[in-house]
């Protein structure tokens, strides 16, 4: 549900209300279908959200209070002996334990968790009458309270039995109420879609939309016989009269003896929301193999005493729920629009959500393609927007709904200096770019280091991920890693839950690390590995680093001088430090690495009287009883330093086979050099 401040909550109810029932108005009643059934639904729900958090701002004509449109004028109206009810619906599990949850609350008790499970056939809700066992009247759902005399066109539907099949033996019969009303769908069979199609083609007609439409166009023909040639079906789900039936599986069991289609062979009892997350999980992957259309699955209490008792709420039973499978598209409201720079400098705009299902994934981000399409959308920072996505595609912003707007929505305004490095932008064609052709190579290798071995070390993450998450606008700097969602990466391209489980997991692991790999991860201009340790061991001798911000008051403190009294630290090293520490880019990102949740390992101290402290080792050529990594670290252990490069400051070094220039080097500084094997004697091995 949107987080709108209180005082704008009723002006988006009454914008959802005027809008949905425009849309109703003219699906229903003029046969003129203005947007998709799932953004209508997504609306629908969003509604239903905010009036049960705010039951005063409830109004006898708000969509959640009815359920059809108004009869066509061409047909009988017929008022129904009880109200023909509708469904909430629930998109989620978190949807499906809330409504749970509210049924005990409404009724004081705990309910046995027991449920019937149906497919919700995506089709038109009929009444059928019948009297002494003969069908005498059929009828549409119409407003809920009124419905449209179709018995005639319903009559030409196999499925429907004309006259009820007897129930009961020698022993013990049944006895059926002289007047009998079930409730049930028409729908079109997938195949029996194809053909009708298949005949507007050769006729050079209109293809129709869906399979529903066709069926909701043919029971209201008129004629008959045109109603006869569209070969409907239907399924039966429900008694609207009571003769003593116990419980909403018994119904069905009824309903087929009575000679009424169930398809009572999908259905199932439940009896726990994990098995309702089960057959819902089941007929979302498998629903293409059925003969029909289904958009969900019904949930119901199985108890009919317990299922009276919960009542109503608004036009809808409190103790059943239409459990929708994801949709393809969805309404959700636009929060902000951010721009990502790519590898190659484009600016791309990403629409920044709250958070909506589409495509079984809850969606944050979705794609704007380019700055035109923002004009061509008109979209603006607070609107609400139809976000599609359909297979793997990412998600995108493909709608705005103008009238839901309150005049509170900003206007967004394209960028003429570039986020990354503030060069001018500039436009080729279609594509706004940053003018400086280095930038977004430089911000991708920044990310490739700041994620590598020597630093963060995610595994997982590795450059083509990280590119992807850069084009897709994920993500605008390191921080940003440990910001992400499952579900922004699991609608990605080859990735999926696992994937993205697997990645932020890794993340959510690195989060704490060593000093000397957050100063190296930084990726100042000069600063490897080993003159990280030696800045990590300055600023630790007598301070404590706890958090990345820290640095900001320990190395970004450090004059000049103090900064090349450190071993290995030379001029150009202590400029490019002394000024990294006092960009305001730089200081800001340290401060968002403390907000993402990055710590820095406590620091043991070193302990006195190590025989190593104060000496620094070069190491060259390749070494065989020990690697160069081992080496460094059991330099650093007893209190030592190493070093990449060799000066008149370099104590040792450690010349291995094949040794390159540094052995040159040192023997014209007069450096002591040490073999291998002098070396391990000095370390102890």
């Amino acid at each position: 549900m949107p987080a709108y401040p209180p005082q704008h909550i009723q002006k988006r109810v009454k914008k959802l209300r005027k809008e949905i029932e425009r849309y109703r108005y003219s699906r229903l009643v003029l046969n003129k279908e203005l947007i998709s059934p799932e953004i209508e639904d997504s609306l629908k729900k969003e509604l239903f959200d905010l009036e049960n958090q705010y039951p005063e701002f409830i109004t006898p004509d708000s969509p959640t209070q009815r359920v059809g449109g108004k009869p066509l004028k061409q047909f009988r109206k017929i008022r129904h002996e009880t109200p023909m009810l509708s469904f909430n619906d629930a998109f989620s599990e978190e949807d499906i334990g809330a409504w749970f949850e509210r049924i005990n609350n409404y009724l004081g008790r705990r309910v046995k968790p027991e449920f019937y499970l149906e497919l919700k056939i995506d089709g038109l809700a009929v009444e059928l009458v019948y009297e002494d066992g003969i069908l005498v009247e059929g009828s549409t759902r119409g407003d809920g309270t009124t419905g449209e005399d179709i018995t005639q066109n319903l009559k030409t539907i196999e499925a429907i039995p004309l006259r009820l099949q007897e129930i009961g033996n020698r022993k013990q019969e049944l006895r059926i109420p002289r007047r009998l009303i079930v409730r049930g769908e028409i729908f079109l069979m997938k195949k029996e879609f194809e053909r009708i199609n298949k005949e507007q083609e050769k006729k050079g007609l209109k293809f129709y939309a869906n399979p529903r439409n066709i069926a909701a166009g043919s029971v209201r023909q008129l004629d008959p016989a045109v109603t006869a040639s569209r070969k409907l079906d239907s399924l039966v789900y429900g008694f609207a009269t009571d003769f003593g039936q116990k419980t909403h599986a018994g119904e069905h069991e009824l309903l087929h003896k009575l000679g009424f289609k169930t398809d009572n062979s999908h259905h199932r009892l439940a009896k726990s929301l994990e098995e309702v997350f089960a057959y819902h999980h089941y007929w979302g992957e498998h629903r293409e193999k059925l003969p029909y259309e289904i958009d969900g699955i019904v949930v119901m209490v199985n108890d009919n005493a317990t299922f009276r008792a919960a009542g109503v709420i608004g036009k809808a039973p409190r103790a059943s729920l239409a459990y929708k499978f994801s949709p393809k598209e969805a309404a959700t409201t636009l929060i902000d629009i951010k721009v990502q720079v790519g590898r190659t400098g484009v600016l791309t705009p990403v629409a920044v959500l709250k958070s909506v299902n589409v495509g079984g994934v809850t969606i944050t981000h979705a794609t704007l393609h380019n700055f035109d399409q923002i004009r061509r959308l008109g979209v603006k920072i607070g609107d609400t927007v139809v976000v599609s996505r359909a297979g793997d595609v990412i998600p995108q912003v493909t709608r705005v709904l103008t009238k839901l707007r309150t005049g509170k929505e900003k206007s967004f305004r394209v960028l003429e200096r570039c986020p990354i490095d503030d060069s001018k932008v500039i436009k080729e064609g279609a594509i706004y770019r940053c003018s400086n052709p280095n930038c977004g190579a430089r911000l991708r290798e920044s990310l490739y280091h700041f994620i590598g071995r020597g630093a963060f070390d995610i595994e997982g993450l590795g450059p083509k991920v990280v590119d992807k998450f850069l084009d897709e606008g994920l993500i605008t700097d390191a921080a940003d890693i440990f910001l992400l969602k499952k579900s922004d990466i699991a609608v990605l391209p080859q990735f999926g839950e696992k994937s993205a489980e697997n990645i932020l997991r890794e993340a959510s692991a690195k989060k704490e690390i060593a000093l000397p790999r957050l100063i190296y991860s930084l990726g100042i201009l000069h600063i490897g590995e080993e003159t990280a340790h030696l800045l990590a061991d300055r600023i630790t001798d007598g301070q404590v680093v706890k958090a990345p911000s820290d640095l900001l008051t320990t190395a970004g403190k450090l004059s000049l001088d103090d900064l090349m009294r450190i071993p290995d630290i030379g001029p150009k090293v202590a400029e490019s430090i002394h000024n990294w520490f006092r960009e305001e880019r730089n200081v800001k990102f340290l401060k968002k690495l403390d907000e993402v949740g990055i710590l820095v390992e406590r620091q043991a101290g070193r302990p006195p009287g190590q025989k190593l402290k104060g000496k620094t080792f070069v190491l060259t050529g390749s070494l065989e009883l020990i690697t160069r990594e081992e080496a460094k670290s059991k330099i650093r252990e007893l209190g030592g330093s190493a070093s990449e490069s060799v000066s008149k400051k370099t104590d040792y070094v450690v010349v291995g086979s094949e040794p390159g220039s540094k052995f040159e080097k040192a023997k014209k500084l007069g450096v002591k050099t040490i073999n291998e094997k002098e070396f391990m004697r000095i370390i102890g091995q």
